[in-house]
């Protein structure tokens, strides 16, 4: 049975409402009058903009896109909005420098793969998907300056990192003063009644309600989420490699949530995962290795599937738990890696790294060594048996 609600109809159910309105909501401007517009039945368009910064999208961006998927199972249009002209100006939001300007050949090229892992949450058949180049390059230079004539330069430099990086002597361009006007435009073009986002993006978020009343709009409501601190504790950000991207492996996806604080996961468990609330519970009363693998268990699950989540699982034990796995004589390292559930290039990878070993024996040194009953340590915590039929 499919993950998404394929039904027409607007779902009005309070509590399913409630729910949507507070898991993994920080702030919802203004919450009274979304809640009233979600019960009276009205279709609402719910907008979330992602840009294409990196080619890969991390755990952190699933937070706003499983709310969206909240909106969506309750009947609601969700308009996913690429931002493949904004990523060019870039938003440092939640940024402590300034952002270099991306190229064009750089935006294409990551924004290539954004739609397969978007819809590994939402059902994209049943959504608008755009990109706001088509709205922003038409933009004269005039409708810019009557945009910009909305907002004081005191509003922008007010905001706390922008403050920071000024006391702390940081450049602060003018072309990061553009960007909150731009995504404020994307609910003027798609006619959003809400937006989705981070609390570090607040500024931009209210810049949509702003030039929405310019332009005759029932200015949209905002939802914001909480942001997740990355692996090691410390804010999330592909820069310093503490994320869950959504292309890794089953088994590398479920070794990265091994490795964060026992801290972290029933904080992971509410914002990254749709686990019932009195199910994250009754997992958090558990021994602390044995909920993060429950977690870890559902994250895999979420965008691999139950058979590669059970798989990652198996393989992560000590070395007289390993799963067992019969060859034929002959073989090579290479040949493990769809039973371990990795690349070659991975495997590859792994070897390079001296990651990989004879339990009790030497490491492994070549993909293509010839395979011998043993069993193998494949980074910190996978394990895997060897016999041959």
């Amino acid at each position: 049975m499919s993950i998404f609600s394929r039904r027409a109809e607007i779902v009005t159910d309070e509590n399913k409402i409630d729910e949507l309105l507070s898991r993994g909501v920080a702030e919802a401007i203004v919450r009274n009058d979304l809640r009233r517009k979600l019960l009276s039945g009205k279709r609402l368009r719910v907008k979330l903009g992602i840009d294409p910064t990196s080619p890969d999208l991390h755990i952190g961006r699933s937070i706003p896109l499983l709310k969206l998927r909240d909106f969506q199972t309750l009947g609601h249009k969700v308009v996913l909005i690429v931002g493949d002209f904004t990523a060019v100006i870039g938003d440092t939001s939640d940024k402590d420098a300034e952002r270099p300007m991306l190229a064009r050949e750089d935006i294409e090229k990551n924004k290539k793969t954004y739609y397969d892992q978007i819809g590994k949450l939402i059902d994209l058949s049943l959504a608008e998907f755009r990109y706001n180049s088509e709205w922003l390059a038409p933009l004269t230079y005039r409708e810019i300056g009557e945009h910009a004539d909305l907002f004081s330069v005191a509003d922008f430099i007010s905001r706390d990192n922008i403050a920071s990086r000024l006391k702390a002597g940081k450049r602060v361009s003018l072309r990061e003063v553009l960007y909150p006007l731009m995504q404020g435009y994307d609910s003027v073009a798609i006619k959003a009644d809400v937006e989705l986002g981070g609390t570090d993006q607040k500024f931009n978020l209210l810049a949509g309600r702003t030039l929405q009343e310019k332009y005759g709009q029932e200015p949209q409501n905002i939802v914001m989420n909480p942001l997740v601190e990355g692996l090691d504790g410390r804010k999330m950000s592909s820069s310093w490699g503490n994320v869950i991207p959504l292309t890794a492996s089953p088994s590398d996806m479920y070794g990265k949530v091994m490795s964060m604080a026992d801290a972290q996961v029933r904080t992971y468990f509410e914002l990254c995962t749709r686990v019932p609330t009195g199910e994250i519970e009754r997992i958090m009363e558990m021994h602390p290795k044995e909920s993060k693998m429950s977690l870890a268990k559902e994250i895999v699950e979420m965008y691999h599937g139950k058979d590669a989540a059970e798989k990652a699982q198996s393989g992560f034990m000590q070395p007289g738990d390993a799963p067992e796995y019969k060859f034929l004589r002959g073989g090579k390292i290479r040949d493990i890696a769809d039973t371990v559930g990795i690349s070659v290039s991975e495997l590859r990878r792994l070897v390079s790294a001296g990651a990989i070993e004879v339990v009790g024996g030497e490491k492994i040194e070549n993909i293509d060594a010839g395979l011998k009953d043993c069993t193998l340590k494949i980074g910190k915590h996978r394990f895997l048996k060897i016999t041959f039929e």
